[in-house]
């Protein structure tokens, strides 16, 4: 059904409460990449038993873990194929070090739609509370839903980081398991887009994709291993936009720009001659 903007915009989602464990840590750890070298006592803090270390990318996937259905795009007033959409952009804010099990609630409501005129923009804000009510994490994230728009709605902008005119400070590079789509989906994002080859060929793709959540928490676990030493406390904010697909298997190349107390980058495809996969990556490291 059409959007409809009346109903949709500043909607409350039913609030969920969930916790998660060190196990769910670890494998969310696992399917980011991490502990790749089993001689890497660093990398291997990732899957400790009982202390694994938590990225705070893990937020986006903490509130659904164990789902084993595949998601839907059903709010108040929005009702979407889930073959036409893909997520746009990704932010999460850690007001502290995420533990490594515990319990939560998030409460989500519909904060913009926007309407570019062949597509729609649906953006989500979130904030996550303890038991305690303290906020663990707050996040805002937009997906973006072809053949949808033309339904009155204001376009709104998108912002853009300026980077620097400059090379990167540094260059990293990390490669993708060709399993690895399979191994995320486990963390509870059950897409069929990403396993499922009839689905992806639906959505216009010549296989399954990785889940653009995935090349996000990736990227920061590369940044946090290769430039902040491995410690994922460092990170409060981290942000970026989805600018093309990744195929599991592929190789990221990550340029990173140090820019004050922020950290500037940009994610491509080396086997398709640099192909776009995260643009306008900000992560802000913790005073």
């Amino acid at each position: 059904m059409p959007i409809d903007l009346s109903v949709a915009l500043g909607a409350e989602l039913p609030e969920v409460s969930f916790e998660w464990s060190a196990s769910d840590a670890a494998l969310y750890n696992l399917a980011v990449g991490a502990a790749a070298d089993p001689m890497d006592t660093t990398g291997l803090e990732y899957i400790h038993d009982a202390t694994p270390k938590v990225l705070p990318t893990f937020a986006t996937v903490a509130a659904g873990f164990h789902t084993t259905e595949p998601p839907k795009v059903s709010f108040p007033g929005i009702d979407i194929d889930l073959a036409k959409v893909v997520h746009g952009s990704q932010q999460v804010t850690a007001y502290r070090p995420l533990p490594a099990a515990g319990k939560a609630t998030t409460r989500t409501r519909i904060a913009e739609i926007q309407d570019k005129g062949s597509a729609a923009v649906v953006v989500q804000e979130s904030v996550t509370t303890d038991d305690e009510g303290h906020t663990l994490w707050t996040s805002r994230s937009s997906i973006f839903a072809k053949g949808e728009g033309g339904f009155g709605g204001e376009r709104g902008s998108s912002a853009k980081v300026d980077y620097p005119g400059r090379a990167p400070d540094h260059r990293l590079t990390v490669a993708t398991l060709p399993q690895q789509a399979l191994l995320y989906r486990l963390c509870g994002d059950r897409n069929p887009l990403h396993s499922d080859p009839e689905f992806a060929s639906r959505a216009g793709f010549p296989r399954p994709i990785l889940h653009g959540l995935c090349t996000y928490g990736t990227v920061c676990r590369v940044i946090v291993d290769e430039v902040l030493g491995g410690d994922v406390t460092a990170v409060a904010d981290y942000s970026a936009s989805f600018a093309g697909v990744v195929f599991p298997g592929e190789t990221l190349a990550v340029e990173v720009w140090e820019d004050d107390s922020r950290l500037l980058a940009t994610a491509t495809v080396v086997e398709r001659d640099g192909a776009k996969a995260l643009g306008n990556v900000v992560c802000e490291r913790r005073r």
